[in-house]
C-alpha cells in the first residue's frame, strides 16, 4: 500500500475522492466538514504559530483536537451539540486517514477514541402566532430587501424549510399556477414539495414578479445577486427580530434562527392536529420519533391530556410536626 504522509495532501484527497467521488457527500455535509477544517486551522495557527500548510500529522494529536474542541465551546460560544457535529467531521477524516497512514496509526487511535460530549436536551423554541406577525411585518416594505426579507420569512415561517434548503432554492422551484407548491432538493437528497397556503401565495408571487428571474437563479439573492448564505439568513432574521420586538417584547427572550421557525412551521401544524407522520414528511424528517419533540414542547397538549384523567380523591390534612425541635430540623 503506497502511504501518503503530507496532510495537505491526505486532506485534499479526503475531501476529493473520498466526500465527492466515493460517497457522494451532498454540499451542505461537504460545507459543514470543510467549516470544521477551516476553525481547526485557525486555531493551529493562533496555537502552535502555524500555517496550515505546514501542519503535519503529528500535530493533530489527540491533546490538541480536545483542546480545539474545548477553545469551540469556550471563545467562540458554540454548544455541545456544534462541538459534537465537528468532532465527527474529525472522526470522519481520521478514519480515512487510518487506510492511507498506517505510520501514525496509535495517534490516529487516539483521536477516534475522543467521545463525544453529553448534552441536555431542552424543549425547542418556537414563536407564537402574536411574535410571526410580529417579525413578518418588521421588514420596511418600500425597500427591495425589505421586500425580500418579508417573503423569505413568510415562506420558511409556513413551509418549515431548512435554511440549507432556503439558501438552495431557485426561481423554477415555485410553482403558483397548478397546486401551489414550493420544491426542494432535502437533507439526504431526498426531493420534496410543500404546498402553500393561499394568504403566502399574493407576497410570493409578487416577489416572483419583482425579481424576474430565470429558471435557475437564486429565489432569494443577496445585494450583490449571488445566492444568500446562511450568515445571511441569520443577519436578516436577527435585525427583524430586535426591530419586532419594540411591538412584541417576548422575542428579546429568544434567538429567531432558520430551525426556529421551522420549528414554528411544525408546532402550527401539530396544533392544528395534523397527524405526526404528515408532520415528518412535511419536514422531511427520517422518521416519526424526530417529531416527538414537538410534543414534549406543546404546553397545551400536555392540558389537554391532563384535562382528560380523572383526580385522585385525596383527603386534605395540613402537616404539623411533632415538637419544635422537629419543626426546626425539617425545616433545614
Amino acid at each position: 500500500m503506497k502511504t501518503i504522509s503530507t496532510l495537505s495532501v491526505l486532506l485534499e484527497k479526503y475531501f476529493t475522492d473520498r466526500l465527492m467521488r466515493q460517497l457522494q457527500a451532498s454540499p451542505s455535509t461537504i460545507a459543514s466538514y470543510r467549516d470544521t477544517f477551516c476553525l481547526l486551522f485557525a486555531y493551529a495557527q493562533e496555537c502552535l504559530g502555524k500555517k496550515a500548510a505546514s501542519l503535519k500529522m503529528e500535530d493533530l494529536n489527540s491533546s490538541f483536537i480536545v483542546n480545539f474542541l474545548c477553545w469551540l465551546e469556550k471563545q467562540r460560544g458554540n454548544s455541545a451539540r456544534t462541538r459534537n457535529t465537528r468532532l465527527a467531521a474529525i472522526h470522519s477524516f481520521f478514519q480515512f486517514v487510518a487506510l492511507y497512514d498506517p505510520i501514525h496509526s496509535e495517534l490516529i487511535q487516539r483521536v477516534l477514541a475522543i467521545p463525544g460530549k453529553r448534552h441536555e436536551k431542552q424543549p425547542v423554541t418556537y414563536l407564537n402566532q402574536s411574535e410571526v406577525e410580529a417579525l413578518l411585518v418588521a421588514p420596511d416594505l418600500n425597500t427591495w430587501g425589505g421586500r425580500r426579507d418579508r417573503t423569505l420569512m413568510t415562506l420558511a415561517v409556513q413551509t418549515g424549510l431548512r435554511v440549507s434548503e432556503l439558501t438552495g432554492l431557485n426561481c423554477e422551484d415555485i410553482n403558483i399556477e397548478n397546486g401551489p407548491h414550493v420544491y426542494c432538493m432535502g437533507k439526504g437528497r431526498k426531493e420534496r414539495c410543500t404546498p402553500l397556503r393561499k394568504e403566502s401565495i399574493p407576497v410570493i408571487q409578487a416577489w416572483l414578479s419583482e425579481r424576474n428571474g430565470c429558471a435557475k437563479d437564486p429565489l432569494f439573492p443577496n445585494a450583490r445577486g449571488t445566492r444568500l448564505s446562511r450568515d445571511g439568513i441569520e443577519y436578516i432574521l436577527k435585525k427583524h427580530a430586535i426591530a419586532a420586538s419594540n411591538k412584541c417584547p417576548s422575542l428579546l427572550k429568544k434567538h429567531v434562527s432558520p430551525h426556529v421557525l421551522r420549528h414554528t412551521a411544525a408546532m402550527d401544524l401539530l396544533r392544528h392536529g395534523v397527524d405526526r407522520s404528515v408532520i415528518a414528511l412535511w419536514l422531511g424528517h427520517e422518521t416519526l420519533e424526530t417529531v416527538n419533540v414537538y410534543l414534549h414542547a406543546d404546553m397545551q397538549i400536555k392540558e389537554k391530556a391532563m384535562e382528560k384523567t380523572t383526580a385522585y380523591d385525596i383527603p386534605f390534612v395540613r402537616y404539623r410536626p411533632d415538637d419544635e425541635l422537629l419543626a426546626f430540623l425539617k425545616s433545614l
